[in-house]
């Protein structure tokens, strides 16, 4: 499984998004610049330029036609996937720190971090796909502050008005967007910060990685932790591969705290579990640093890592990983 080592950020990954189709890889980091890439040979396609602070969140609609990232410069941006344009323009009281289309790509949440005096909030937007997409609403549709812990990590869920929401004390709670309700609470999902969230295809279910070192499987509907994978250290983000019960995960020291420890122990691989067993089956090195942000292909032929070194690392998965029986002799039926 030889990676293709996508070099063209400066500085650290924040987050990487693969489109619906699979074809296009986005990545973002900590040198202002959001890149996309073709998935299948690594060839860089175009860069998005106009934030002018670290960009923490990207995430691409259903029909890869629009583009949307949140950065340190207190901006929200929506971008033309195709020619790199940037639309439009949100600007806040502080960094948005994490940005989701719903699945239908008529709204998009965000959340703006509590600094400076400033609430920590919870923004939907309504995005209007009318048009070359420059005349969108300037005031949100829906603005709540989420009391308590402030939220990391957020996702719609398979409701079309219901959030779920990950905190820095490592509750993952459901809001209704409408009323700014917290419908369902978990306040022990984690015992330390939610690093990471992300949905199934069907939105039923979504998996959480912590600085806790653990990553767990949770309901939508409940919240109810389903499976737990626990590591010898911090995650800072968790994926699921489609089609095999397998999750990825991926984390490691601080990068101040590295260097006093030797690669082994700075533990830098993405691992592979068993998402039914709770079992580790595997582990791929590669980046120099703790891996930031992992994402795999919707359909599940690659997976890609972006890491503090500013690698994005692709993995396409050889035979071998699709011949494997994850049950044994146990066929599964769908």
């Amino acid at each position: 499984m030889r990676p293709i080592l996508l070099q063209g950020h400066e500085r650290s990954l924040t987050q990487i998004r693969f489109n619906n189709e699979g074809d296009l890889l986005f990545s973002c980091s900590k040198d202002h610049v959001i890149n996309v890439w073709f998935s299948h040979n690594g060839e860089r396609l175009g860069t998005y330029d106009g934030h002018n602070g670290t960009v923490w969140t990207i995430d691409v609609d259903s029909q890869s036609k629009y583009l949307v990232s949140g950065a340190a410069d207190n901006t929200l941006r929506l971008w033309n996937v195709s020619n790199g344009k940037c639309l439009y323009v949100w600007e806040f009281p502080t960094a948005v720190k994490r940005v989701a289309f719903s699945d239908d790509d008529e709204k998009v949440v965000c959340i703006t971090e509590q600094r400076m005096g400033h609430q920590g909030a919870v923004r939907v937007f309504k995005i209007n796909r009318d048009g070359d997409g420059t005349d969108q609403p300037h005031e949100p549709e829906h603005m709540f502050h989420p009391v308590g812990s402030k939220a990391t990590v957020c996702a719609f869920t398979y409701k079309p008005n219901l959030i779920v929401t990950g905190h820095e004390s490592g509750k993952v709670a459901l809001f209704d967007v409408i009323s700014g309700t917290e419908v369902l609470n978990n306040e022990r999902a984690h015992m330390d910060q939610v690093t990471d969230l992300q949905l199934s295809l069907d939105r039923t279910y979504f998996i959480t990685s912590s600085k806790d070192k653990t990553a767990r499987l949770h309901d939508t509907k409940t919240l109810r932790v389903l499976k737990t994978y626990s590591t010898e250290t911090p995650l800072n983000s968790a994926a699921l591969a489609p089609n095999k019960p397998y999750i990825l995960i991926g984390g490691g020291q601080e990068a101040m705290q590295v260097t006093t420890t030797s690669l082994r122990q700075g533990k830098f691989e993405t691992r592979f579990w068993h998402k039914i067993f709770e079992e580790e089956i595997g582990r791929v090195k590669g980046h120099f640093g703790p891996i930031n942000t992992i994402a795999v292909h919707p359909a599940g032929t690659c997976y890609a890592s972006g890491g503090e070194d500013g690698f994005v690392r692709v993995h396409h998965f050889d035979e071998s990983y699709f011949k494997a029986k994850p049950y044994g002799d146990l066929e599964i039926e769908d």
